[in-house]
């Protein structure tokens, strides 16, 4: 009996001991990618506004019947086009007044010339005084002057005739018309015809910091500096242009400077009064290293990433630039060619080993837990 039960004490104490060997933890599913090498454009964003290349109200010069309007709203004109017609009769009957008169005045003028010219000869014999002549020389003076003035009132009749007909003053789009035909149109009217806007090209007024001020001169300086604009977005581009011009006074109460950018706008996808985000490119890295945005963590010590060599992953310590579009531009810690894991950080510890999924296998790390690692 005794034996039996020492045989089962030690039966007993076999069973409660753990097993002598661990197992191996299972390897982490993450997402590399590798350190690329290549040049980068230098790149700063504003926010900004599209804004017409000019505008105008077409407003009415003379006041009279509004005849027609020959414009369809919304359409597409040319420099130069006839928008809409003012009744021109008052003004043609007064530029034929003023034409009469001058024909009057140039038929006076011609006889008094023959009088005079008859008279000089009369003079140096006698046969005519110092004062018919002296009075017919101020006669013919009078006369030139007023052909003058007749001429000035029928420059004046023109150019009152020609403003009868309102046209483009450039290419754009015309806008909702405010007046319509049978109606008098006054010089007073505040909205005008119509509202036109050019929009090919078209300008973005955008803002930067005033400390890239240097950046922009430099770039300036360089040459031509390219203007890319995006939707609100950010993702969707619209039209690639360049850098007008520099505002020549920065804003102190905010810091920041006014930019103005040219756009050609083939595609009218940059329309007045919208917003759009613009990058400005002002130089280019020259064999920068690059890698995803989403591999840079941040820590306690600093800025990092998780490398992958021999199936472990290891922390790296790094710098980083510019980063834009996704894209880091690291400094230093790295070396082209590296791997770096840029999802499923969270669950690695230095050392861990690690196994290429794809990206759907892959939890996504949260706010809650990124960045929590040294």
């Amino acid at each position: 009996m005794i034996v039996v039960a020492a045989g089962i004490a030690v039966a007993v104490h076999s069973v409660g001991r753990p097993p002598s060997a661990t197992a191996t933890p299972a390897p982490v599913p993450v997402v590399t990618a590798s350190v690329r090498e290549g040049d980068v454009p230098i790149v700063l964003e504003g926010l900004g506004t599209v804004q017409a290349l000019n505008t105008a109200t077409i407003r009415s010069q003379v006041t009279g019947l509004l005849q027609s309007v020959d414009f369809v709203e919304g359409q597409q004109v040319r420099r130069g086009d006839t928008l809409a017609q003012v009744d021109p009769r008052p003004y043609q009957a007064l530029l034929a007044q003023a034409q009469a008169q001058r024909s009057r005045d140039q038929a006076q003028l011609a006889n008094s010339e023959t009088n005079l010219n008859r008279n000089l000869p009369l003079l140096s014999r006698g046969f005519a005084t110092d004062q018919q002549v002296t009075d017919q020389k101020s006669l013919v003076a009078q006369l030139q002057s007023a052909i003058k003035s007749d001429q000035a009132t029928i420059d004046n009749a023109e150019v009152q005739l020609g403003y009868a007909t309102l046209a483009a003053p450039f290419d754009g789009i015309t806008g909702v018309r405010q007046i319509d035909v049978g109606n008098i149109i006054h010089t007073t009217d505040t909205q005008g015809l119509v509202t036109m806007t050019q929009v090919q090209p078209i300008a973005v007024l955008f803002t930067l910091p005033a400390a890239d001020i240097a950046q922009v001169q430099d770039a300036l300086a360089a040459g031509t500096v390219k203007a890319v604009a995006y939707d609100q977005s950010g993702r969707r581009a619209l039209d690639t242009g360049q850098l007008l011009l520099v505002n020549n006074q920065a804003d102190p109460a905010t810091g920041t400077i006014q930019l103005k950018a040219l756009f050609p706008n083939p595609r009218r996808t940059l329309w007045p009064g919208t917003f759009v985000n613009v990058e400005l490119t002002t130089s280019v890295a020259r064999a920068a290293l690059t890698v995803p945005a989403a591999a840079v963590q941040q820590g306690p010590r600093g800025t990092f990433v998780f490398t992958v060599d021999g199936g472990k992953a290891q922390v790296r310590p790094v710098q980083t630039g510019q980063q834009q579009r996704d894209v880091a531009i690291v400094t230093t810690g790295l070396a082209a060619g590296d791997t770096v894991v840029v999802q499923g950080q969270y669950r690695l510890t230095p050392g861990a080993a690690v196994i290429q999924s794809k990206p759907a296998d892959v939890p996504v790390s949260s706010t809650a837990t990124a960045g929590l690692l040294p």
